[in-house]
């Protein structure tokens, strides 16, 4: 039985690739991904047969990867970070979920052996970075409402603000959304203050990598692009300077066993 691997590449460098996603990706024959995507797996890619749809195309993509592996095909279907995180896993099991009610014309689908590998998400390349940002209660928000109204995430930004959790926004901004980082930076000084570190990452583990500290109160969508993710801390996280290094992190309350 052919097997559909759907899987995570990690934010980038290739040394942040599974060794499970790096053994499937050579069973495979097939490759289903954004070509940005593609051309950062470089050496691994030799000889395998790439599918490049671009963005917007993630259902095109879902599908075509179903296809090819219920044609006998071994496929990978590849996303950056973890691909079950706002990435292509939920798309592909919505589209067996159809199947399996009768509003898709693919029973070919449900006999496909599928395995899910993770990836390391950009939340925690970006963490990392930084130093431990995430060592506390932490949630992740997209802020592109393409796919989920502008009033649900709204909501879960202020969820957040009164929850006091560490954020990792994805989706920042875009060429066409240019205020959803400001309006959620406002709303968040509601409820911690505006002197709470903040990381800006963008390309992290990338050869172009830059990584920025800035607080809550000076962050602005105008330093930010849709390569970039941008990470706020809780009322408790703290920024630390050595010298020329700066690190951020969460407490968890050690300090009260110190």
């Amino acid at each position: 039985m052919s097997k559909l691997f759907v899987m995570g590449m990690g934010p980038g460098d290739l040394g942040l690739v599974a060794p499970n996603a790096t053994k499937a990706l050579s069973a495979c024959s097939d490759w289903v991904a954004y070509g940005y995507y593609l051309d950062l797996l470089g050496e691994l890619s030799a000889g395998k047969t790439f599918h490049n749809l671009p963005l917007g195309e993630e259902i095109g993509r879902a599908r075509l990867a179903l296809d090819l592996a219920a044609q006998g095909k071994n496929t990978a279907l590849i996303s950056s970070g973890d691909i079950g995180i706002y990435a292509m896993a939920t798309l592909v099991f919505e589209l067996l979920d159809l199947q399996l009610q009768g509003k898709e014309k693919h029973p070919e689908w449900l006999d496909v052996d599928i395995e899910v590998i993770p990836g390391i998400s950009a939340m925690q390349a970006g963490a990392s970075r930084v130093g431990a940002m995430l060592g506390h209660d932490f949630c992740t928000i997209s802020l592109s409402d393409l796919l989920t109204p502008w009033e649900t995430i709204d909501k879960r930004l202020h969820a957040c603000g009164a929850g006091d959790f560490v954020v990792s926004f994805y989706n920042p901004v875009s060429k066409k959304r240019d205020w959803q980082l400001n309006h959620a930076r406002d709303v968040l000084l509601k409820y911690r203050p505006a002197s709470t570190p903040v990381m800006i990452g963008r390309q992290l583990t990338r050869p172009e990598e830059e990584i920025t500290f800035t607080t809550l109160g000076e962050l602005d969508a105008k330093d930010v692009d849709m390569f970039t993710m941008v990470s706020v801390g809780n009322s408790d996280s703290k920024h630390i300077v050595n010298g020329d290094k700066h690190w951020i992190y969460t407490p968890r309350g050690y300090s009260k066993k110190l």
